[in-house]
């Protein structure tokens, strides 16, 4: 069987419909949307596209799930968590051919991805039977208390288009863990990954009506009616932060439960002390992972002014370096930007700065040609007043701007609304402690360009969201806290 023939197979094994209540089901209306690849411009799939009623019924099975699903066994759900981290390992190779067709990014890491993601299965199974409640004496001595975990209900899990298995499986993983149930809507652009992953779940053996997928060509068709249900309890989104906020507007009218991961801008701060090739090498990692389309992303180089030059030189030849081109084909290291609006933004920030004086030191421009790519680039002499020091770039684009000392660095790193990833190269442990200490991220990597993991909470501050996915604190955003006293014996 040729690559094209494995390729047309596995899109024609992979789930078209609704998954609701335990089986897949075409539109109420009959509606449907297309599904594109980036890198060609083709029509990947023609899936289902959910409306107001589809939603409404994925509600309704998710709230009629809810009771039994509650009293399930921790173990139950553990190993139901177990046997999806065995088939999602066993079919890494259909799930990372499904991400790279239909987000772009190279197979090598879409591969790195279904890894990634899948260990918050595997994290999430050893943790349900794990989150204790507890027992004890009041103070005073007259009662008992006790202390227990509850599920909170049925979950709205919104999933963005640039991790489609690793933002599914840290959403799912501990709702399953916790005993909830959940509705899935997955990403317009990146449907496809969530589709075969939901169809490996009901093999791992989920019950009808515990997780449910909606997809649509209109998001506020599905998200609408379910925010509007009074059954729903909460909802967790990663996604833009304006798209956020309304969110959380809308959640404020029920007082639903909210779990935010929202924009970044993040610094990537280089000191004169620091080891330059490390930082490089920290630097390609923060930056060029997804094409520079994470949330995580090294947004803004903020480097010692000493060493400015000598950075920017090792930096660019790493950049200079890298092969542009479709993700399937083998040697490739910066795949499309996930849609042409996308490609255009980053144009738009790149000319920008260029207009207010910066240079363009490699790269700077769209690929000609089918897709839609953009050459990996380093932009230096960036001020304050561009865009791309102030706006997420999500894309392949570095701007440095440098700084004069310790206060300077802080300052410029915290000069944003955003307050999710942040990186810092130093060989001073106790300025990056300090480091640590003063700047508004949630996330900071100490020598290290990557730093994402299961075992880790990972959520921003300030306009970057609220909320903390993966670690023992995971879990814990879809429980609540419920005490009962009775009289002490002794009393």
């Amino acid at each position: 069987m040729t690559n094209q023939e494995k390729i047309s197979a596995l899109l024609e094994a992979t789930p078209k419909g609704l998954l609701i209540n335990g089986e897949w089901r075409d539109a109420s209306d009959g509606g449907t949307f297309d599904v594109e690849n980036p890198a060609t411009g083709e029509v990947l799939a023609t899936l289902a596209s959910a409306t107001e009623e589809d939603s409404r019924a994925a509600m309704d099975a998710a709230a009629n799930a809810q009771e039994s699903w509650a009293r399930t066994s921790t173990r139950e759900r553990s190993d139901i968590l177990m046997r999806a981290y065995n088939l999602v390992k066993e079919h890494t190779d259909e799930l990372a051919t499904l991400m790279t067709l239909e987000m772009g990014k190279p197979l090598k890491e879409s591969q790195g991805e279904v890894a990634y993601g899948n260990q918050f299965m595997r994290w999430f199974s050893e943790e349900a039977p794990r989150h204790y409640g507890r027992y004890a004496d009041t103070p005073e001595g007259n009662l008992k208390m006790i202390v227990t975990h509850k599920p909170v209900g049925p979950c709205l899990l919104i999933t963005p288009w640039n991790f489609p298995l690793a933002m599914a499986t840290r959403k799912v993983a501990p709702a399953v863990a916790a005993g909830c149930t959940m509705i899935l809507k997955p990403a317009r652009l990146t449907p496809l990954t969530s589709q075969y992953f939901a169809k490996l779940m009901i093999e791992a053996g989920i019950p009808a009506g515990v997780l449910n997928v909606v997809c649509s060509a209109s998001a506020s068709k599905v998200s609408g009616p379910i925010m509007d249900d009074p059954r729903l309890r909460k909802v967790s989104f990663t996604g833009s932060t304006p798209v956020g906020k309304q969110l959380m507007k809308t959640a404020a009218d029920r007082v639903l439960r909210t779990s935010m991961e929202l924009g970044g801008n993040g610094p990537f701060i280089v000191f004169e002390d620091a080891d330059l090739d490390k930082a490089v090498e920290g630097a390609m990692a923060a930056k060029m992972r997804n094409m520079g389309e994470a949330c995580t992303a090294a947004n803004r180089f903020l480097v010692h002014e000493s060493v400015a030059e000598e950075f920017s030189k090792k930096f660019g030849e790493k950049l200079g370096a890298l092969k542009t081109g479709n993700g399937m084909d083998e040697g490739t290291d910066v795949g499309p930007l996930v849609e042409k609006k996308a490609r255009d933004g980053v144009v738009e920030l790149v000319e920008d700065a260029k207009e207010k004086g910066a240079t363009i030191s490699v790269g700077g421009k769209a690929v000609d040609g089918n897709g839609y790519f953009f050459e990996p680039t380093l932009i230096t002499g960036v001020t304050e007043d561009c865009r791309v020091f102030t706006e997420e770039i999500f894309g392949p684009v570095a701007p440095v701007i440098t700084f004069k000392d310790e206060d300077d660095a802080v300052r410029l790193a915290n000069s944003t609304e955003y307050g999710l990833a942040s990186y810092v190269y130093t060989q001073d442990i106790y300025r990056a402690l300090r480091i640590g200490e003063r700047i508004e991220y949630g996330l900071l990597g100490m020598n290290v360009g990557v730093i994402s993991n299961a075992a880790a909470p990972f959520g921003g501050v300030k306009e970057s969201g609220l909320g903390r996915e993966g670690g023992a604190e995971g879990i814990a955003e879809y429980t609540t806290t419920q005490y009962m006293g009775l009289p002490s014996p002794w009393a």
